[in-house]
């Protein structure tokens, strides 16, 4: 399984690439994973995602300010 570090990093190399696009390029790849079947790909590109829209939200989670 991918450590957390390497799906933030994974996040962030994909937002300089993509920009707000980045997203939407993470799910596209998680749902071609899922379409073949390769369930544990699908859960690693779905927290790459959930860290894509944590770091491009105004208020990240676990934020305190």
């Amino acid at each position: 399984m991918i450590s957390e570090i390497d799906v933030w990093r994974t996040a962030h190399l994909l937002i300089k690439q993509h920009g707000e696009d980045a997203a939407v390029q993470a799910a596209f790849r998680a749902d071609a994973l899922f379409a073949k079947g390769d369930l544990d790909g699908y859960s690693v590109w779905k927290r790459v995602v959930a860290a894509i829209n944590n770091l491009q939200s105004d208020k990240p989670t676990g934020s305190t300010h």
